[in-house]
């Protein structure tokens, strides 16, 4: 571990922490740093915004994305005050994030009331078995988008 990786932690903590004495949302901060520079950040906003996808790594996420003007944030890092729940890992898979760094586990955000334990074993499970249930509709035309998706010459692969 290099000494920039926790003072980026204690960033992100400090802001997680204050996050909730400031009201504005759940115990959880990240940043996104690109050649040792921070160019993303974001804090739970949740509650305050009544947003259940304003995590604070999708906040981050989309702070990079529009300060570096680009969806595709390869070379890049994320420091996150908690291991990022299903949602958030997706959304770091999605923009190509390189590494994550986290403190918090997901057992310590169960502890503290959080759900992050129990979808990550939803997720596990078959469709049908899950608590939300399921249905997939057979429809004809279920892959015609992907087929013109396919064939569009000009697309923007991601």
């Amino acid at each position: 571990m290099k000494k920039e990786d926790l003072e980026f932690m204690k960033i992100v903590l400090e802001m997680a922490e204050n996050n909730v004495k400031e009201g504005r949302g759940g115990p959880f901060a990240a940043i996104i740093v690109k050649d040792g520079k921070i160019v993303g950040k974001g804090t739970n906003l949740v509650t305050s915004i009544n947003d259940p996808t304003a995590h604070a790594e999708i906040v981050a996420i989309r702070d990079a994305a529009k300060n570096l003007n680009t969806f595709n944030l390869q070379g890049t890092e994320i420091y996150t005050s908690c291991e990022p729940c299903p949602m958030c890992l997706g959304a770091i898979y999605w923009a190509r994030i390189d590494k994550i760094y986290y403190a918090a586990t997901r057992e310590d955000a169960k502890n503290a009331g959080f759900d992050d334990l129990e979808f990550y074993e939803e997720i596990c499970k078959k469709p049908e078995d899950r608590k939300i249930k399921m249905i997939k509709l057979e429809i004809p035309e279920k892959n015609k988008a992907f087929e013109v998706w396919i064939k569009k010459e000009d697309k923007i692969p991601y």
